[in-house]
């Protein structure tokens, strides 16, 4: 649907920095624009090969989840168009794949809810019987649903580093020392969305024949010390969606997401590290094709 984007190249506003996947610019001080691009990060490694459809797939599910749970915490988007906003030679770059936010201070944490034992949750389950220090019941084998939804939140890693599970006295902790003394209520109240958040996600997306294993949310702080939800939401980058027809304990079910990617990179003589190895161009075109399966799923009538 789109020409492939792996980098923008917008001069009429501030660049201010590029991550794995977004692209962010200032707008004016209380706002951002960020574009998603169609890179893809395994790993913590940006790939050298984008995923045609991707930053609009990004961009339209995080969008329709920003409306569909907005009841549940306040949210970044402002509703102005993007296009709008940058010169009419750029506007090709934002159509599709570009948000205008409120511009917040993030929390220096990211929000991890799991609802099944699998990917990193399921090695610390099988070497302590918990995950981020939370015991689970004995036996439990690999991708079980859980009895309930837990958090287990991460550092946030800089490209070519490696988010890091910590416990949730860590996170907590880590918000005063960012935040300042208002840093604790406000990582309790983003444990408690992001578990109400995913709950009803799940909900929705299993009667979608779709179970959402694990999600990442991420949280930002207005100037009045309000808690928003920002970044990217339930979107395949940032979760781990199964189909529901195919999932089965025992095993590490088939995928929606770039998991399918990191199994194809788990073949090869790679250490993880950057430069990223080329992507053969069925591996890119089944990835594409995911993506958009789990958009159209979730999202059309």
């Amino acid at each position: 649907m789109s020409t492939p984007l792996f980098e923008s190249s917008i001069k009429s506003l501030p660049l201010l920095g590029r991550g794995k996947v977004r692209d962010i610019y200032a707008v004016g001080s209380d706002k951002l624009l960020i574009v998603t691009s169609d890179r893809l990060s395994a790993f913590d490694v940006i790939l050298p090969d984008p995923i045609p459809d991707k930053g609009w797939v990004l961009t339209a599910m995080a969008s329709f989840w920003f409306a569909r749970l907005g009841h549940i915490i306040p949210n970044q988007i402002t509703g102005i168009d993007p296009e709008t906003i940058v010169d009419a030679n750029e506007r090709d770059e934002v159509r599709g794949r570009a948000l205008v936010v409120k511009r917040l201070k993030p929390l220096p944490i990211e929000a991890v809810v799991r609802g099944y034992v699998i990917g990193s949750g399921w090695k610390d389950y099988q070497a302590s019987g918990t995950i981020c220090g939370i015991a689970l019941p004995p036996g439990l084998r690999q991708a079980a649903k859980l009895p309930q939804p837990i958090f287990t939140p991460a550092t946030k890693a800089d490209v070519g580093d490696h988010d890091e599970n910590i416990p949730f006295e860590r996170a907590r902790t880590r918000c005063v020392e960012v935040i300042g003394p208002n840093g604790a209520a406000l990582a309790e109240q983003a444990r408690d969305a992001a578990i109400a958040l995913y709950i009803e996600a799940a909900d929705y997306a299993a009667g979608r024949g779709i179970l959402i294993a694990d999600t990442k949310f991420e949280f930002g702080v207005d100037d009045a010390g309000a808690l928003h939800l920002i970044d990217e939401v339930l979107t395949p980058d940032s979760s781990r969606f199964w189909p529901l027809a195919d999932y089965c304990e025992g095993i590490s079910p088939p995928s929606f997401d770039k998991q399918y990617v990191r199994d194809f990179l788990e073949t090869l003589d790679w250490n993880k590290k950057a430069p990223a190895p080329r992507l053969p161009e069925e591996v890119i075109a089944r990835t594409a094709a995911k993506y958009r399966e789990a958009y159209t799923r979730l999202t059309q009538n």
